[in-house]
């Protein structure tokens, strides 16, 4: 695995909006202030031309226009990092335009974001086995103050940390609008892990106090991941056969999908061969938090398809749509560590 140089002290990062821009409110303003706290701790920026772009259709731009400056600024040699600008819809038009060949060829460069860009972080890794970030997009660097989580995407783009922790509570119900584009997360819902364990009878998974588990991080949202199943940018098969020793982790949290699209996209990716060598789930609060469709709830719809697999399941986890969300590195060797309602990972590189 491929791991970048980390931002360095005074370094430039770059911005691109490969899916939606920062070109309408509270995104813009956020955008700008988190241009300029970033400028406080000593960081240039190098904006791509699609910043504050909104003339696309699901992204900023055509996704000739998005494909051309992804590949340019991860290219560059004018930036040392790369965080989107948000996420969006129709990314999955722009890698048809991304010169992947290019990039695995090019010197490996950190990029960060989550939702949308799954089309980037996940394919980072399983199409050029280069490690990325599955952490906050660029306005979220706007808030005032930073929640801890924002410190800790930081820290881990700075190669200050190895390891991130859960925070205490959550956002269900954010404030963040046109009129307070800075407002902070409203954190106010207490976090409560669900832990599934293997039980001693085969194909069983049953409720626990604690899970460890051991392996590659691999992941992103599922509403990208199953469009992408079966698909030419599919090698999902071949990294967990590359990777087989070290085992997988697979990471997994939702957008728009209710509970059943959840049950099916969990369904697709196992039925393609996705969870072949893996060691455990870390799965996030879906924005469908408390959803019950005859009588299938976020649990079951994960937990019921994956106990054959006798591995542990850790739900609603911080990781996603409702924040704050653990800043996670795509390919990296991680230990996962959970106990009562507190998550610890540690992710290497090697």
């Amino acid at each position: 695995m491929r791991y970048p140089e980390f931002l360095p002290e005074g370094g430039t990062i770059g911005f691109v909006a490969p899916s939606f821009g920062c070109s309408t409110e509270p995104y813009r303003t956020a955008f700008d202030n988190a241009i300029k706290k970033l400028a406080e701790r000593g960081h240039r920026a190098d904006l791509g031309p699609n910043c504050y772009a909104g003339c696309g259709t699901g992204i900023s731009n055509t996704p000739q226009a998005c494909g051309e400056e992804l590949t340019e600024y991860y290219c560059s040699g004018r930036n040392d990092i790369l965080i989107s600008c948000g996420g969006g819809e129709l990314m999955c038009e722009t890698i048809g335009c991304v010169d992947f060949e290019r990039i695995r060829a090019a010197r490996p460069k950190w990029y960060m974001g989550f939702s949308d860009n799954t089309n980037m972080t996940f394919l980072l890794a399983t199409l050029c086995d280069t490690a990325s970030v599955y952490g906050p997009c660029a306005a979220a660097f706007g808030m005032e103050p930073w929640h801890e989580s924002l410190e800790d995407a930081y820290r881990i783009l700075r190669g200050q940390t190895e390891t991130v922790r859960g925070y205490d509570y959550w956002e269900k119900e954010g404030i963040r609008d046109e009129e307070h584009p800075l407002a902070p997360y409203q954190a106010t819902e207490v976090k409560k892990l669900r832990i599934f364990v293997p039980a001693k009878d085969e194909g069983v998974l049953v409720e626990g106090n604690c899970a460890a588990m051991e392996g590659r991080l691999i992941g992103g949202c599922m509403d990208c991941l199953v469009n992408l199943t079966g698909t030419k940018y599919d090698k999902v098969k071949e990294f967990a056969e590359h990777y087989k020793e070290d085992g997988l982790i697979w990471f997994l949290e939702s957008c728009d999908l209710n509970v059943m699209g959840i049950r099916r996209a969990v369904w697709q990716m196992k039925n393609a061969g996705w969870f072949s060598h893996v060691k455990g789930f870390l799965i996030g609060r879906p924005i469908v938090f408390g959803q019950e469709m005859m009588g299938l709830d976020q649990y079951r719809a994960v937990w019921e398809l994956l106990q054959e697999l006798r591995v542990p399941v850790i739900m609603d986890a911080d990781i996603g749509h409702l924040p704050p969300m653990l800043p996670l590195i795509c390919g990296s060797y991680a230990k996962v560590n959970a106990s009562g309602d507190a998550l610890e990972v540690t992710m290497k590189r090697q």
